[in-house]
């Protein structure tokens, strides 16, 4: 069990526990008052990772990953926006020597009889066995239905002369 029996440091004369081995306050030895360097200390027992010039760029993006991404998305656009403005630039320079292909090379619009028309399918609807909700019409406002045309009477067929 730890002591929190209060003991005086002999350097700075502060009031900390009597089992501390280092003051708090001033970091010397409580009993004798010599200062210690606690930076020597610290480094022996956390020795410092040797990083090499890779890894430390690295660690630099690790630790700002925002701005290290948006960076890196503009100069990966700006970029782009050279390669575009490079070939932009040469298409519209350079000279070509060989005359355009007509379009009608490259697609033939005039053998359209050779197409043949792909079938509908056969389209089942369910409509419950009563086949007058599938015969309703959609009008629209404003139409006028067509004239009805009066049937024309047969005429008795008359045989022909010759």
């Amino acid at each position: 069990m730890i002591s929190s029996s209060p003991g005086t440091c002999a350097a700075c004369n502060r009031a900390i526990d009597a089992s501390a081995k280092l003051c708090p306050y001033c970091g010397a030895n409580p009993s004798t008052g010599e200062r210690l360097d606690t930076q020597a200390l610290l480094q022996e027992v956390f020795r410092p990772r040797e990083m090499s010039t890779s890894d430390s760029v690295i660690e630099y993006a690790r630790q700002r990953q925002g701005v290290f991404t948006a960076v890196t998305v503009f100069v990966g656009f700006l970029i782009l926006a050279g390669i575009h403005q490079f070939v932009t630039n040469r298409n519209a320079n350079v000279v070509n020597d060989q005359p355009a292909v007509p379009l009608t090379e490259i697609t033939d619009v005039t053998k359209k009889s050779e197409l043949t028309p792909v079938p509908m399918p056969k389209l089942d609807f369910q409509y419950d066995g009563k086949p007058q909700q599938m015969r309703v019409y959609v009008v629209e406002r404003g139409a006028i239905p067509p004239p009805a045309v009066p049937p024309v009477p047969a005429q008795p067929q008359q045989p022909r002369t010759q």
